[in-house]
C-alpha cells in the first residue's frame, strides 16, 4: 500500500517543475519546384520565415543538381535524374533566396533561376491540434 501511494506522489512530481513550456516551431510550408529547359519555378514564390520543403521535378532531359541559396545559406541536392524528383528541408530567415538546377559550367545553357522570396516569421504551431 505503501509503494503505491510513494509511486504515485513520484509520478505526480515528474516534470512539473523541470519543463519548459516553449512554442513549437511553425508548421513546415511545403513548396513545388519543377526544373524545365529554360527555366526552374517554384510555387509559392512568396512565404513567411520558418521551416519549409521544397520537392523539385526534373522534367528535362538531363540530370541537375538542384541548389538553394542565399545570404547565409547554401542547400545542395542531386543530381535529380529527369522524371525524378528530390526534396529540400531547411529553415529560411527573411531574405532573398534562388533555387538552380546545375551550375553556368554545368550546364550547355544556363537555366534560369527561381527567386523565393522570405518575409517575416510565421506563427508558432503551439495551438495546432495532430501536430507532432
Amino acid at each position: 500500500m505503501f509503494l503505491l501511494a510513494g509511486s504515485v506522489g513520484a509520478l505526480a512530481a515528474c516534470g512539473s517543475e523541470d519543463f519548459k513550456n516553449r512554442p513549437r516551431p511553425a508548421i513546415p510550408r511545403e513548396l513545388t519546384g519543377v526544373i524545365q529547359d529554360k527555366k526552374v519555378t517554384v510555387s509559392p514564390a512568396k512565404v513567411g520565415a520558418g521551416p519549409i520543403l521544397i520537392t523539385i521535378s526534373n522534367q528535362t532531359k538531363a540530370a541537375h543538381t538542384v541548389i538553394l541559396e542565399g545570404e547565409t545559406i547554401r542547400e545542395q541536392v542531386g543530381p535529380v535524374n529527369p522524371l525524378d524528383t528530390a526534396t529540400i528541408q531547411k529553415t529560411l530567415k527573411p531574405g532573398g533566396y534562388e533555387v538552380r538546377a546545375g551550375s553556368r559550367k554545368a550546364v550547355a545553357r544556363e537555366i534560369k533561376a527561381a527567386k523565393l522570396t522570405i518575409g517575416k516569421e510565421r506563427a508558432n504551431s503551439s495551438n495546432e491540434v495532430l501536430q507532432p
